[in-house]
């Protein structure tokens, strides 16, 4: 038991007795340790500074070998370098927990203590964040870092079925998950757009499903859609799968497979067509989405080509979990379906939801018969959920708290706040991305354990994971730039204690971290630090705006008369910023007398029923969700819907605005978004009505017509007066047959209502 107490002690003895001129040091390590303590002076080590570690360790000791090799270079150390060591070693009464680790500097080595090998390579990895370069030598503070995980689970996931990555990226990738703690790596292999892992027994998924035959330029929601015309696609042989998971495996990272079904399998239907409900023909995909062709539930050869992929894949992924998917299943093909109508009867089922948690169960029955675990997408849930299976729980908490109840276990990986292909800035030279807005402080500050959350049910919760679909990535560049910094953001989240985690702290780190990045070939944009806005005020008849930069110096310039805003401009100190009738706000960020960042435009228009009380019946939640007052708040939403301005209606909805007083009125309007592509679809009409009182209303107008693919800002000119206005919209209804999404509830994406 000595150990416990000589190590913490022989520390603060040496840091005391090298203490010199030099100041302490901080180091901007991320993510933030549990507990560190830093003391004057420090430690040089270079690639000549020995280190020794235990047999088991072997792995851990070569990579810290390389890394010293990598960063120290070949120039001839100085004398301090002389007498001092390296220690790797594991206590498990000193270092408890899984994953845990104490790294200590001393004038005369560095001890590295894990609890495992993975708690040794953490270390390592924070040796690595806190050591400076200087010549042929690492400079390294002296210090006494404790640290462990917050969660158990701490993943990241690529998809490669939109857009091939190579094996020198997938590495890469392993590599920056390693730097930042994580643990595991969710390998999205199989989709629509491409079947990416060889399969020996069918070698049509490599010939057929593994290609396309173009891929769609812009976005889907774009008309009409447009084509590069050149096949696309690749896979990974079980060669390199080894490789990719060996390589992860020495770095402490799980890879866990995904093998979809029953739905996203329409590039498995074009080379094996007998597996769907029709016979096809198929294509894989040109382009990403949800599309009616799956896996026919009604066919038992269905689930043997399935278990015989299975039983290739197993082999080649030590992770005791393997990833089947299970989301976004469209039940139109096994409606019309026989063989899964005859399924249905023949096992008492109840409906097709039903049908695909049977089908899901036997995949899962088959796997754990293997000897693994399951994991699916909450829509899992539906029909009911097989045994002992975790769930990643995508659209909402509520998915998590549902399988927790049910006893299983479940992981948070949140559509709104952990996906990587949202937009992550306001900004129209954003690249196109899937839609939504995902900047990087709402990861960081989302809670993933919200207090709504039965405590009871909390242990059932293992921990949190980000997602990188690669629909909209054309380069490994661009994947970098929606990746970073929001993935390092969600590493100190999930590993850091949450009473650790400050946002301005965190800030002050990351912006240390792109040098620590591009020696592993990483490079991490700084768009987190651009200007951004929020509405100060909305009131009857006006709007005022305050601005914002995360950066304390900032020197914030602005305009309100669509100029672009110089040296000279309008200086922001915090003030509100009205705005006139109509128009733009810019403004832009300026350091050491340079411009910084692009330009933040902030376009407005006032009209009569801007900052109006106003009352709305369904009114929505979610992403798609209220306030009301975003429908008079006069910013128009944008054709990303990536600003949070849309409100999306699933069902009619009726809104009355109060002007105040009766006025003249002689237009009325709405905007409106028609982007079939995304199910969002017009309404069938908004009928508008008039009332001096509040209590009778007249009819005066109806729009019907919204002809343009995007926004369409509907207008109708009127001659009345009147205090209240209501406003009535009816809901599309089921998305039509022969329509994107069919069978499916639309979304009708409203905006502004205009009053002038």
């Amino acid at each position: 038991m000595k150990k416990l107490f000589v190590l913490p002690l022989l520390l603060c003895f040496t840091l005391k007795a090298a203490a010199r001129q030099e100041a302490p040091v901080n180091p901007a390590l991320i993510p933030v340790p549990v507990k560190a303590i830093y003391g004057q002076g420090s430690v040089y080590i270079s690639n000549q500074t020995p280190v020794t570690a235990a047999a088991e360790l072997k792995y851990e000791s070569a990579l810290l070998k390389a890394f010293i090799q990598q960063q120290s270079g070949t120039d001839a150390p100085g004398s301090d370098i002389k007498g001092k060591h390296i220690r790797l070693l594991t206590d498990t009464l000193l270092v408890k927990h899984s994953e845990e680790y104490l790294l200590h500097s001393t004038p005369q080595g560095i001890t590295i203590t894990g609890h495992d090998g993975a708690g040794i390579l953490h270390g390592i990895q924070t040796l690595r964040q806190i050591w400076i370069k200087e010549g042929g030598k690492l400079k390294v503070p002296l210090a006494e870092i404790h640290d462990h995980p917050r969660f158990g689970y701490r993943g990241m996931h690529l998809d490669v079925s939109r857009h091939f990555f190579n094996v020198s990226f997938i590495k890469k990738f392993i590599d920056l998950l390693s730097m930042y703690k994580y643990n595991t790596f969710h390998w999205h292999l199989t989709d629509d757009q491409g079947w990416r892992i060889e399969i020996k027994k069918y070698p049509k998924l490599q010939s057929v499903a593994a290609w396309r035959d173009e891929t769609m330029i812009g976005h889907k929601r774009e008309l009409p859609h447009r084509f590069d015309g050149k096949k696309y696609g690749g896979y990974y042989t079980q060669e390199q799968v080894k490789e990719v998971v060996k390589y992860a495996t020495e770095r402490h990272i799980t890879v866990i497979p995904e093998i979809e079904m029953p739905g996203h399998a329409q590039a498995a239907l074009a080379a094996y067509p007998n597996l769907g409900c029709t016979g096809g023909p198929y294509k894989t995909a040109t382009f990403g989405g949800v599309f009616d062709d799956v896996f026919c539930a009604g066919k038992d050869s269905t689930f043997t080509f399935l278990q015989d992929v299975l039983d290739e894949v197993i082999p080649l992924f030590p992770s005791p979990y393997i990833h089947i998917g299970g989301d976004e299943c469209p039940k139109v093909k096994w409606k019309a379906c026989p063989n899964c109508q005859r399924r249905i009867k023949e096992e008492k089922l109840a409906d097709e939801h039903e049908l695909q948690s049977y089908f899901i169960k036997r995949a899962a029955r088959y796997l754990q018969g293997k000897g693994k675990k399951v994991m699916g997408w909450d829509e899992i849930l539906e029909g009911g959920l097989a045994k002992d299976v975790t769930v990643m729980s995508w659209r909402s908490t509520a998915g998590a708290v549902e399988a927790a109840r049910l006893g299983s276990d479940a992981i948070m990986t949140s559509e709104d706040e952990y996906y990587f292909d949202h937009y992550q800035s306001l900004y129209p030279s954003e690249p196109v991305a899937a839609g939504g807005y995902t900047p990087l402080k709402e990861v960081y500050t989302y809670q993933p354990l919200p207090d709504s959350i039965d405590a009871s049910l909390l242990p059932k919760i293992k921990g949190i994971q980000g997602q990188l679909w690669s629909e909209y990535l054309y380069t490994e560049k661009q994947a970098a730039y929606m990746l970073l910094p929001r993935a390092i953001a969600l590493a100190e989240v999930a590993w850091s204690p949450a009473g650790n985690l400050q946002y301005d702290q965190f800030l002050t780190r990351l912006r240390k971290h792109p040098s620590q990045l591009k020696r592993i070939g990483w490079e991490m944009t700084n768009n987190f630090d651009e200007l951004t806005y929020s509405i100060h005020e909305l009131q009857r008849g006006s709007l005022s705006f305050h601005l914002h930069s995360s950066i304390r110096e900032a020197d914030i310039r602005y305009t309100s008369d669509g100029s672009l805003p110089a040296r000279s401009s309008r200086a922001y100190r915090g003030q509100a910023i009205a705005g006139g009738k109509f128009g733009v706000v810019k403004a832009r960020l300026f350091r050491n007398g340079m411009v910084f960042g692009r330009t933040l435009e902030i376009p407005f228009h006032i009209h009569k029923a801007t900052g109006a009380d106003i009352t709305v019946t369904n009114l929505p939640s979610g992403k798609y969700g209220g306030p009301a007052t975003k429908l008079v708040n006069s910013i128009y939403g944008v054709n990303r819907y990536n600003d949070n301005q849309w409100i999306g209606f699933t069902k009619d909805f009726e809104a009355v605005i109060d002007l105040g007083s009766v006025m003249e009125i002689k237009k009325v309007g709405a905007n409106v978004l028609n982007y079939t592509w995304q199910r969002m679809r017009p309404p069938v009409t908004l009928d508008y009505y008039v009332s001096d009182n509040g209590q009778e209303y007249t009819k005066i107008t109806s729009l019907t017509e919204f002809p343009v693919n995007g926004i369409n800002q509907a207008r109708a000119t009127v001659n009345v007066t009147a205090r209240y206005i209501k406003v009535k919209g009816q809901h599309p209804g089921i998305v039509p047959k022969g329509g994107y999404g069919e069978g499916s509830t639309a979304v009708m994406m409203i905006d502004e209502l205009i009053v002038e």
